[in-house]
């Protein structure tokens, strides 16, 4: 399978639970490591050795300090990469991989195993940056070989587009790939795994469909899964055969995954999430066998235009260099280039500035992305150049008139319309040009997407 999948030009990662076993706490049952050494295999409470240490919220912790523990990760690791032939992994609460006996430390003893290891240091590996543990949220903290899961990327863009006041200044560092986070580190942007929903929580139909939980079926009294998830029903909770409110949360579908595609970073998609896959308002589903977590591959029409916009959406991505840059931008003016990499506007097409950026009732910004300021060469040497793009946002609850900024480029060049998440399509040359300083409406919950046109 693994072969089948790299003639397709695919890689293949396993999600991999090192951080504890189904033996549970002190009440669970012996299976395996308990019945083997238990103090071998767990991190024990030290004044009370009969109890488990659980940052993981199953009852029990693996022991990464443990010589025995750190050489079965590594053995199992190395037979998927050797064997197998897989390209990475993705470490479910990695956290807890990294708990020395004081603590999280990103030196810690697990990371030393892999990155000295001669295998595994070559592999891609994806770390969930967080545990239930003291301190357990650890984004931005892995070591420099890691790419992680951005919560915060995840939290900021759902709060944006939910129109949340004071979200724009973090929302800058997310769409230029989370300098913030990963530039001390020494990573990239490729450090950032850019996500808007996973296996667990909302899917992104959901997302715009509900603002509470509906985790009825579970059997816990709703109790389960989380509370906060940043979501909005668009004005109606649940289904609904109210087009106005049907229209808007397409809209915000596809604003949510144009600025997924259109970010630094590396993109995470759900599967399901490209179609509208929807869990009825289920954000802990892993215990349904049932309509709640299936896939119903027969799709409406909706649904089939959903699909075709998030291809075009890949397909776009990885056409533009400009969108996949491995160094950051510096938002300034680069040998060669009569631009800045990167500049940010308000609505009147001027540059943000300063306290501007701090202003709780913006609700919208422009991005400016030079293609030809992109301080990077392909591996034969040469130079790496791109067409120069606009993004627009509008997070605002009405229409705004955008003032279309200066293009950066030779006189009478111009704004070619490409993608406008008002509608369904798919971004591609729209023949609507716009001048330099020419508005233009966006609706609300909407972005569009420019190039740049010379003359």
């Amino acid at each position: 399978m693994v072969k089948r999948l790299h003639q397709a030009g695919l890689e293949v990662f396993i999600d991999v639970v090192y951080n504890h076993t189904a033996e549970g706490n002190h009440l669970g049952p012996t299976l395996s490591f308990r019945g083997l050494g238990n103090p071998t295999y767990y991190t024990l409470m030290p004044d009370n050795p009969r109890y488990y240490r659980d940052f993981t919220g199953t009852g029990n912790s693996l022991n990464v300090t443990s010589s025995q523990v750190l050489k079965l990760i590594a053995d199992s690791l190395r037979y998927w990469v050797q064997e197998m032939h897989v390209d990475g992994f993705r470490f479910d609460l990695a956290v807890t991989l990294g708990r020395e006996p004081d603590g999280y430390d990103p030196g810690g003893a697990f990371f030393d195993i892999v990155h000295q290891d001669p295998v595994l240091a070559r592999t891609k590996l994806i770390a969930e940056p967080w545990d239930v543990g003291d301190f357990g949220y650890q984004v931005g903290n892995l070591p420099v070989l890691w790419s992680e899961w951005n919560g915060k990327y995840r939290d900021n863009v759902r709060k944006f587009w939910k129109g949340d006041p004071g979200q724009i200044a973090e929302l800058a560092y997310r769409l230029s790939g989370s300098s913030d986070l990963y530039r001390l580190s020494g990573r990239g942007p490729t450090g950032s795994i850019n996500f808007l929903t996973a296996h667990d929580g909302f899917t992104l139909r959901d997302l715009v469909t509900y603002n509470d939980k509906h985790n009825e079926a579970n059997g816990e009294n709703n109790q389960d899964g989380a509370n906060d998830n940043n979501s909005w029903n668009s004005g109606v909770e649940g289904p609904t055969e109210d087009p106005g409110v049907e229209d808007l949360r397409a809209r915000r579908t596809r604003s949510f995954l144009a600025t997924l595609f259109l970010s630094q970073g590396v993109p995470m998609l759900l599967g399901g999430d490209e179609m509208g896959r929807t869990q009825q308002g289920n954000n802990n589903a892993y215990c349904q066998d049932s309509e709640i977590s299936w896939f119903d591959w027969n799709l409406n029409d909706q649904q089939r235009d959903l699909l075709e916009f998030t291809r075009g959406l890949i397909v776009f991505r990885g056409e533009h260099p400009v969108l996949r840059r491995r160094r950051y931008f510096e938002g300034l003016f680069l040998p060669g280039a009569d631009i800045k990499d990167l500049t940010w506007f308000k609505l009147d097409g001027t540059e943000i500035v300063d306290q501007q950026w701090s202003d709780p009732e913006v609700r919208s910004m422009a991005m400016r992305l030079a293609g030809e300021a992109i301080d990077e060469r392909e591996p034969e040497g040469g130079r790496i150049s791109d067409e120069t793009l606009l993004v627009l946002l509008n997070a605002y609850h009405q229409a705004l008139e955008f003032r279309l900024p200066d293009s950066g480029g030779v006189e009478g060049s111009c704004w070619e319309l490409l993608m406008d998440t008002t509608d369904a399509a798919p971004p591609r040359p729209s023949g609507h040009k716009h001048a330099v300083g020419a508005t233009f409406s966006l609706a609300p919950r909407a972005l569009a997407l420019f190039r740049r046109v010379e003359p």
